[in-house]
């Protein structure tokens, strides 16, 4: 006796439902297959991302120490942080503070001289303002 199997196999094959069941499977286990392999690979890949070292904000002309504790309570220590931040999010870290002596409106151009380290550029924007804004 043939196994059922062969049986079809020898009568002109399997049904076009068990083909399509056949190929689901075998796609199956390959995404399967492809997610574990990503998954496995990612585990062997340790990267361990050393705490950027702070920056001195006070450097920021308008900036004193009480702003920049402010700031480095609020999560903001470095010249590149204080660059990606808008007006208005600085404001708000000042107004919660109850700073109110405070213009943020070159901190944010400032930052961005300081964290390209382009010191002489930034010099030359601080010498054209006061106490942070830009004189007339």
């Amino acid at each position: 006796m043939l196994h059922k199997s062969a049986l079809l196999l020898a009568q002109g094959g399997l049904p076009t439902w068990a083909w399509f069941l056949i190929f689901l499977l075998l796609v199956v286990i390959i995404v399967w297959a492809v997610v574990w392999n990503a998954r496995s690979s990612g585990e062997d890949v340790h990267v361990h991302h050393e705490p950027q070292a702070e920056d001195d904000l006070t450097r920021i002309e308008g900036i004193g120490p009480k702003t920049a504790a402010a700031f480095r309570a609020a999560g903001i220590t470095t010249f590149a942080q204080l660059a990606a931040s808008d007006t208005a999010t600085l404001q708000e870290i000042l107004d919660a503070n109850d700073l109110r002596l405070g213009d943020p409106g070159t901190w944010v151009e400032q930052a961005k001289l300081a964290a390209q380290g382009d010191w002489e550029a930034l010099e030359r924007l601080q010498d054209e303002l006061k106490g942070g804004r830009r004189v007339a």
